[in-house]
């Protein structure tokens, strides 16, 4: 079955991975009152952790394409969730990203999950959003993102 959500998907030349298990005593989703909150999500692709800190072995280009494998993982726990056709709005973002002391291009690196949420739901793609830099990020990862979803009702 297509639907202009997964037909914009396939324009872009983009299939979902499995969404990924919870590491640690967590769920991945809860809706709660129309929102989706959607727990973070870790850098990775091909099945691999993309490890690194940003401003000391990975430049901004390599940390916005682990910023973008984590928006990839979010629409894979949407999908699994409630389903990509229920996304009213992306509402937020949040982008932690494994800095070094002296790095300071955090929003450059987290636009890689801004672009891509606009690129696949357009105006309703557009967030708010927060790009800190961290000391660690779990399992040494290079970035991780959370978010959470407005949802048109089931």
């Amino acid at each position: 079955m297509t639907s202009p959500i997964h037909d914009r998907l396939a324009e872009l030349g983009l299939s979902l991975p499995e969404a990924a298990a919870p590491v640690a005593s967590y769920v991945p989703a809860v809706e709660a009152n129309g929102l989706l909150h959607i727990s973070g999500q870790v850098s990775q692709a091909d099945g691999q952790l993309i490890k690194g800190r940003l401003g000391e072995d990975m430049d901004v280009e390599a940390g916005a394409a682990a910023a973008r494998s984590c928006g990839i993982m979010l629409l894979a726990q949407i999908e699994k969730a409630v389903g990509l056709d229920r996304v009213e709005r992306i509402v937020k973002l949040g982008v932690f990203v494994n800095s070094a002391g002296s790095f300071t291009d955090q929003p450059k690196v987290a636009n890689g999950a801004s672009e891509l949420m606009q690129d696949v739901f357009g105006e309703a793609g557009r967030h708010a959003r927060s790009a800190v830099g961290v000391p660690a990020l779990p399992l040494g990862v290079a970035v991780e993102v959370d978010a959470v979803v407005a949802v048109r009702p089931a």
